[in-house]
Parts: structure tokens; C-alpha cells; sequence
């Protein structure tokens, strides 16, 4: 399934959940809310995750960050801003800690009665569609938006002869990749920067990955991000990207409380959902992307760069 256009402009409903938001004490209040909604869904399905974050606060991560974090480097300014009901984004130690919990509280409503097993059901659909549609084993791989590892170890694991790289702008979070990767005894690179200008040599890697990053992300940085992918690699390599699918019924018929509160901590949605991929990727110099349904909320989108 290839989808060729979205909606240039938010609708009715999102226009007004977008005033509402736009008045500071209703956004705190809708931050808040999604937040604990959050915590109490892990909790509820058997993630600790109060627990987790005070194991993890336990440990001393100040060895992990100087090991990857880059004093030099100047944050786009649309990254510094709330994310995901954090004030301070994801530059900070709590957002780190917490996002391996979250990530499984806000999968376990992708497929009916999923519950821990969405979100690892969700990257099993992702990595079944690099294996069918890549024509190639990809020796070098770039995890771009790679946040704590979890979605640069699976690839390691589904490419364990390739050479992984994992980037991303929050060295909080890739201070917790590093530790992890320490603990499995593999030897990835983490690599503290921006995607849309990575510093990377060119034509260096077989396959450059985005797993739930578009979303977070204006669309000026979005069309960079692919055309420093295409920068970024060899002849016949691939872009690929996972992420929320706009064209999906279930945000079309998201309760408006529900949509509420999830736009109170994705400030960019609104330009995702109206983003042009398929234009974007081709005008960057790939070749029209293949776009597939992988559950009822997320799409999976594979492009080669043009020969």
C-alpha cells in the first residue's frame, strides 16, 4: 500500500484541542494527565516502572555521559522545548530513565489485549519488513533517533555481522544506551548530534533507520534528516522509517481527550501528519518509497536511493 497524500491542514477538532493547548494552564494540566495516564497503564499491565527508574537512579551515570556526550554541539532550537510531558524534553536525566517504561505502557493499546507484548510486536512487524523488502544484508547500519537503544539493539540482533551506529541529540539518553550496550557486551558506536547534520562521512553505511522519530519533529527538520540520509549512503542502500500512520482510523476516530492529551506531549504532530513523505523522500533523491501498514496506528516505509 502506497499513500500518496495527506491533509495539509489539522482538522476542526485538532484546531480547537491546538487552542486549548495553546492556554498555559490547560497544556500543564493536559501534560500532567497524559503523563499519569501513562505510568498507571505500565503499572497496570505489569511494567514497574516506578520501580525501574529507582534502580536506574541508583547507578552512577556521570561515566556514561562524558563517554558520549558532545560539549560542542549547539541544539537545533526545536528541540529544546517540552517533549513527551517533560519540561525540559529529553535533555534530562528523568526522561531517560523512563522512556523504556513508556515505551511499553503506550504500545500495549496498538492490537486488543497486547498489553507487554505491543511494543516488542511492534518492532518484530518493523524488522520483518527489512528482511522482505531489502534487497541487501546491510553491513553498516545508522540508528538516527536511537534515544536508549532499543531500537539500535534489535537491529545488531537481526544484522549481528553489521557495524551499528546509534545517533541521537540527547546525550542523557545515549548515556543509558551506552550502559546498556555495556551490559550485552556489544560494541556500538553512539554518536552525539543532530540527524539533519550528522557529521558523518558520506556514503558510509548500507542502511540509515528512523524508528518513531518523524513524529517528533517540525517538517524542516524531517526533509534535512532525509536528505542527510541520502547523503549519508552507499550506492543501492536504504532509508527506512517506522512511525505513527496519519492515514490510520484510529487517530481518525481518537476520542478528542485522547488526542488531547497525547498532542499536549508531541508538539510536532501536526506537522508530521501533514508531511508528504513519499514527495519528500523522492525529492531528496530515493526512489518511490514502498509504505506498509504494520498495526492499526503505524506504518513502515522502505525507499532505496536512486540509481
Amino acid at each position: 500500500m502506497t499513500v500518496t497524500s495527506y491533509k495539509s491542514q489539522p482538522s476542526l477538532a485538532s484546531r480547537l484541542i491546538n487552542g486549548i493547548l495553546s492556554i498555559k494552564p490547560l497544556a500543564k494540566l493536559a501534560k500532567y494527565q497524559a503523563r499519569k495516564m501513562i505510568i498507571n497503564r505500565a503499572e497496570k499491565i505489569g511494567v514497574p516502572w516506578r520501580d525501574n527508574v529507582r534502580q536506574l537512579q541508583a547507578h552512577n551515570w556521570e561515566e556514561e555521559l562524558e563517554k558520549v556526550q558532545n560539549q560542542n554541539l549547539i541544539y537545533p532550537d526545536y528541540y529544546v522545548c517540552s517533549f513527551h510531558g517533560y519540561e525540559t524534553g529529553n535533555l534530562s536525566w528523568e526522561s531517560a530513565l523512563e522512556v523504556e517504561s513508556a515505551a511499553y505502557a503506550v504500545h500495549a493499546s496498538i492490537w486488543p489485549s497486547a498489553g507487554v507484548k505491543g511494543d516488542p510486536r511492534l518492532r518484530h512487524n518493523y524488522h520483518e519488513i527489512l528482511k522482505q523488502q531489502l534487497s541487501l544484508t546491510p553491513q553498516t547500519i545508522l540508528d538516527i533517533g536511537c534515544s536508549v537503544g532499543m531500537s539500535t539493539f534489535p537491529l545488531q540482533e537481526l544484522y549481528p555481522n553489521a557495524k551499528v551506529t546509534g545517533l541521537d541529540l540527547s546525550a542523557y539518553h545515549l548515556a543509558v544506551a551506552q550502559y546498556r550496550s555495556q551490559q550485552r557486551n556489544l560494541a556500538i558506536d553512539w554518536v552525539h548530534g543532530a540527524a539533519e547534520r550528522t557529521n558523518l562521512p558520506a556514503t558510509s553505511f548500507d542502511l540509515v533507520s528512523a524508528f518513531l522519530l518523524y513524529h517528533e519533529l517540525p517538517q524542516t527538520a524531517a526533509i534535512a534528516i532525509f536528505k542527510e540520509a541520502r547523503r549519508l549512503l552507499k550506492p543501492g542502500g536504504y532509508f527506512t522509517m517506522m512511525d505513527m500512520n496519519p492515514r490510520a482510523e484510529a487517530y481518525e476516530k481518537m476520542p478528542p481527550y485522547i488526542l488531547t492529551l497525547l498532542k499536549s506531549t508531541e508538539p510536532y504532530l501536526d506537522q508530521y501528519f501533514a508531511l508528504d513523505v513519499e514527495t519528500a523522500l523522492e525529492k531528496a533523491g530515493f526512489d518511490t518509497p514502498k509504505i506498509t501498514p504494520i498495526s492499526p496506528r503505524h506504518r513502515a516505509i522502505v525507499a532505496r536511493i536512486c540509481q
